[in-house]
């Protein structure tokens, strides 16, 4: 059986692949929209606007790395 070659991180980052895995994968898409969301609030709440800042910058990195990890971890990104 052969394997499809692991996708690098940066064809990994296109749009159109990260698309493609959230379509594909509705919990992890909703997951995503709530600590995008609701991360920010919290880094207010625990260390103010330093917390905010940081908060949101790591909801952005999780959104566009969680295609590429969950791949690493076994999940098809694209059909």
């Amino acid at each position: 059986m052969i394997d499809k070659p692991i996708l690098s991180l940066s064809e990994s980052l296109t749009p159109e692949r990260r698309t493609a895995f959230y379509e594909r994968h509705k919990p992890i898409a909703v997951a995503m929209i709530v600590i995008v969301f609701l991360l920010p609030f919290v880094g207010v709440f625990v260390y103010g606007l330093l917390g905010a800042a940081a908060s949101v910058m790591v909801s952005a990195f999780g959104y566009y790395l969680t295609p590429y990890l969950m791949q690493r971890l076994g999940f098809r990104a694209s059909p």
